[in-house]
């Protein structure tokens, strides 16, 4: 008998000793996975905290860019359903009544969907439709509860929305923010991507020792406010002004830039192709069924030939047995959105004309190749590489000054300054310039367009001559604008830039963006020169800028009128870059039209008249006042002074100098700044943009060794 009650007590024993262990086992090991087993019964025990994107504002604080909360309705259908005598008809009622939801489709919704406990039913909503539904269930709450009944299983996820509240203006800076918030297409909202994002907070639902349920909560992490250089108020007069050119006349591309040319601020750029941050996607209306439907044959093929490399490519007739029509469209409508967002002012390069001669000269006057007291006779062309190129005066200028060379726009005289200045100093100063590198402006997309431009190594002496008056060699506007900000300040070449300050949550400056000195570029005194002769382009007789004047201020600046290839007198980009004052630039505004839609052929007066109705009204904006004697006084005499070029004879001078004295130039010159020979033709394209077969071959008579990528209609005006 005390055997068996050994062996039982033993038995009882090892049982309690195994079920400790395994107790222990449990809370050692096991703990956690019990523990979520537990908070999973729980209701709502875990969720996401979003971050707010940080807002992006002008200059002057108004909110470009923001960040308001909305709400996601979120069902949960297994509490629902856990009694639903007693709360699943109400809560139907609740949603048809606050929302107006289909009564059948939630109820088959939360039949299906019975073991879930998160389904997200409505994303976006506002606070007043939260609001609502709040006051609803409070109202009925005490009516529902005397009949045993509730409304269960509804709540709110908190969420932003991105939200620009002046739609369009300002879309190429600002950019957009995809649906989540979490990164940013275009402008700003991509190029500071990451100082915008915040970080994401959490509530964690956990068991105290007690085993009851606590909550802890990680707050987000809001972004920071990015303050940019934009006004705001500039921003609107240059986008009025772009759309009262394109309403009225129209072109295939126009761009505007306007620049404070003391630190390199943007303070507005606009082009022709705006569109609604709000509404990124929605199509501009010139994209039709057929347009897209083109745009996705031409991208389908040559997504074909990227996938296929050493495949046959494919033709327009073919194109439709790899690819259905569904894919069509959509590879047409993602290059229209592409076409629609692409920034026109940096992304983009064309052959800029007339307003690169002052480049020319300034590098001549740093070099000491000229003292800016030469003369030159201008007899209508220049014989260069065994052909004629004719200038912009059909009758040529006669005996001219380098200062009249610009005033008048002579391509004669550019092209002598260039022969004696040479290609290495040419080049050099080109690179000085910031033509063929990007600029580094803070932006997404920036073209360098260092394939589209010639190198000491790659130009002859026809490519010397037409890129010295602007022809045959591609930029971007802000490449252009940039390098005359430092030719016309002094020499200081900034590093353009959009955004001026960050700010955290409170408000508080924790980074502030300073000008950037790259270089410097040329000095004082051809600053001097350099403006004294933009002035008088605008101002004095036998400018070419006469159009961009503004009553009552000192306006500089220089017109640009450029032949497209194929150079057949029909395809011109057009141009003015100009500023204020012109004795100490304080504003410029840099306008490209590409292709004017005219009868005539397009000249250089449509930029300049475009410049003249935007200065008109920032100039009194920003406090530039107005001098009387503005359109009859030079600048103060010193500002034309040069000082002696060391290194510069009188045998070199003279021989310089084109010595013959026909008298006056003839007639007033044409608008049309561009290269042909003595009958009047077009200098031909193996001279200015050769075939394939003219790359990479020795230099020959001619001279027109070309770099090994060479513009195109597609690259050079898109």
């Amino acid at each position: 008998m005390q055997e068996k009650l050994a062996i039982t007590v033993l038995v009882i024993t090892l049982a309690l000793f195994a079920l400790v262990m395994t107790l222990y086992n449990l809370m050692t090991n096991k703990k956690e996975d019990y523990n979520q087993i537990v908070l999973s019964q729980q209701e709502y025990d875990s969720r996401t905290i979003p971050f707010k994107r940080g807002d992006i504002m002008d200059r002057n604080g108004t909110y470009l860019a923001t960040s308001e909360k909305v709400y996601n309705l979120i069902l949960d259908p297994r509490q629902i359903m856990s009694d639903q005598e007693a709360f699943l008809e109400p809560t139907i009622t609740a949603l048809t009544d606050c929302f107006g939801y289909d009564r059948t489709e939630i109820a088959n919704l939360i039949q299906e969907k019975k073991d879930k406990q998160y389904v997200r039913y409505a994303k976006q909503l506002t606070y007043d439709d939260k609001d609502k539904y709040e006051k609803y269930k409070k109202d009925q709450s005490e009516a529902l509860k005397k009949n045993g009944k509730d409304i269960k299983g509804i709540w709110f996820e908190d969420e932003y929305k991105r939200v620009y509240p002046y739609n369009s203006m300002g879309c190429n800076i600002v950019g957009f923010a995809n649906g989540d918030g979490m990164d940013g297409t275009g402008g700003i909202e991509q190029f500071y991507n990451t100082t915008l994002m915040g970080t994401n907070g959490r509530e964690y639902g956990y068991l105290n020792d007690d085993s009851n349920l606590e909550r802890v909560i990680k707050p987000a992490s809001n972004g920071n406010t990015v303050v940019s250089t934009m006004d705001a108020n500039i921003q609107k007069i240059v986008e009025k002004h772009i759309n009262e050119w394109e309403q009225n006349t129209g072109s295939k591309r126009m761009g505007v830039i306007v620049m404070d040319p003391n630190n390199g601020e943007v303070l507005a750029m606009a082009n022709d192709k705006a569109f609604d941050l709000n509404n990124p996607r929605t199509l501009r209306p010139e994209y039709t069924g057929e347009v897209l439907r083109q745009l996705g044959i031409k991208e389908a093929m040559d997504d074909y030939k990227r996938k296929n490399k050493d495949a046959q490519p494919l033709t327009e007739t073919n194109v439709m047995e790899h690819y259905t029509s569904e894919e069509i469209m959509s590879l047409g409508t993602q290059v229209a959105w592409n076409q629609t967002w692409r920034n026109f002012c940096v992304s983009d390069g064309f052959e800029p004309g007339s307003t690169e001669k002052i480049f020319t000269v300034s590098a001549a006057l740093e070099e000491g190749a000229i003292t800016g007291r030469e003369t030159y006779e201008c007899n209508k062309f220049l014989e260069v590489g065994g052909h004629k190129i004719n200038c912009v005066s059909r009758y040529g200028h006669g005996l001219i000054t380098v200062e009249e060379g610009l005033m008048k726009s002579c391509n004669v005289v550019m092209m002598r300054i260039a022969q004696q200045m040479g290609k290495e100093k040419f080049y050099k100063y080109q690179q000085i310039f910031g033509f063929g590198s990007k600029t580094g402006i803070d932006l997404p997309g920036e073209a360098d367009n260092k394939t589209l431009i010639y190198t000491q190594n790659t130009a002859g002496p026809t490519d010397l001559a037409t890129n010295s008056f602007g022809q045959n060699f591609s930029c971007t506007m802000i490449q252009m604008a940039a390098a005359y900000c430092s030719v016309i300040n002094g020499g200081s070449y900034y590093e353009p830039h959009v955004v001026k300050q960050i700010l955290n949550e409170q408000g508080s400056v924790i980074k502030k963006v300073e000008p950037v000195l790259v270089r410097e570029t040329v000095s004082e005194s051809t600053t001097k020169f350099i403006n004294e002769a933009l002035f008088k382009t605008v101002n004095a007789e036998g400018g070419t800028g006469k159009a961009a004047k503004v009553a009552g201020y000192r306006i500089a600046g220089k017109t640009g009128t450029a032949e497209k290839i194929p150079r057949d007198k029909t395809n011109y980009v057009v141009s003015f870059c100009g500023y204020a004052p012109a004795d100490n630039p304080q504003v410029l505004v840099y306008v490209v039209i590409d292709e004017p839609h005219v009868e005539d052929q397009p000249h250089s007066t449509y930029a300049s008249e475009v410049f003249e109705k935007i200065m008109t009204e920032i100039l009194p904006y920003l406090n530039v006042f107005p001098d009387t004697d503005a359109e009859s006084s030079p600048l103060p005499d010193e500002a034309a002074k040069l000082p002696d070029q060391e290194g510069i004879t009188s045998e070199t001078e003279s021989s310089s100098q084109g010595e013959t004295a026909s008298g006056e130039s003839g007639t007033e010159e044409t608008t049309r700044e561009v290269p042909t020979l003595e009958d009047g033709t077009p200098v031909p394209d193996e001279y200015l943009n050769p075939s394939e077969e003219y790359v990479n071959r020795e230099e020959g008579d001619d001279g027109s060794n070309l770099p090994a990528a060479l513009p195109s209609e597609e690259t050079t005006a898109q």
